[in-house]
């Protein structure tokens, strides 16, 4: 079980964000529910921006 993970500096950069979301969320003691609510609306805002920028 003693498994060598690369650092998180050479994790890919969803990766990382999603780690920083995570502490983020863990370190404000944010319900889960409710991060994960905020979660969904920010996933629509943000396929919205995309699919207007492939609109352009």
């Amino acid at each position: 079980m003693n498994e060598q993970h690369p650092p998180l500096e050479q994790a890919p950069e969803p990766v990382q964000l999603a780690v920083d979301l995570i502490y983020l969320l863990e370190s404000n003691a944010i319900d889960p529910a409710v991060a994960l609510e905020a979660i969904q609306m920010v996933e629509a805002d943000l396929k919205n921006k995309l699919n207007a920028a492939t609109e352009v």
